[in-house]
């Protein structure tokens, strides 16, 4: 077996495991020591940032929790679980993605089946970070919605920069015209 593969396939199990670990230990913790939508202020002098106790049965910001069964569980489990495991067939296949390319995929991947996971056994996904701001205030998100944003970000990022690449190539194989 190539060794290079080994070690791609231990990074990205010890990539999921970790990243699905610390969602598991937050929202464990979370509900075993607070009540439902107590209001705590974990940070002196920071009134912005509050930890607070929510089930959402719906996806982002509780879209979809008003549909029944079925449909909730086709459109919310079912559903997701085939992307996930799209997403990671993906990855182990296509060998010669970029490695920023591999790893916001996988944040993305550990995000979804860290909040798959809660909605499997609880029915619901756990939310507990709330940023609150006069002008500004997000929903309810944990853990998992913060991996799901950065691998996101990772993927524009690196689709920026493959963007970027292929404009600079161009501009050097047709040297009269100048790329903006």
């Amino acid at each position: 077996m190539n060794k290079k593969w080994v070690l791609r396939g231990l990074a990205i199990v010890l990539i999921l495991v970790a990243d699905i670990g610390l969602d598991r230990i937050s929202k464990n913790y979370i509900r075993h020591n607070f009540r439902y939508y107590e209001e705590i202020l974990p940070f002196k002098n920071n009134l912005h940032y509050l930890i607070t106790r929510v089930e959402n049965t719906g996806a982002f910001l509780s879209l979809g929790d008003s549909l029944g069964n079925p449909w909730r569980f086709m459109l919310l489990t079912l559903m997701p679980a085939a992307v996930l495991l799209f997403g990671l067939a993906y990855i182990v296949i296509k060998t010669n993605l970029h490695k920023l390319t591999v790893l916001g995929i996988l944040l993305v991947l550990a995000g979804g089946m860290g909040n798959l996971y809660d909605r499997w056994v609880y029915g619901g996904v756990t939310d507990f970070m709330l940023i609150k701001y006069p002008w500004f205030k997000t929903g309810v998100f944990n853990v998992a919605d913060v991996s799901i944003m950065i691998g996101v970000g990772l993927l524009l990022l690196q689709s920026f920069l493959n963007d970027r690449g292929s404009k600079n190539k161009k501009s050097e194989n047709n040297p009269e015209k100048v790329a903006v």
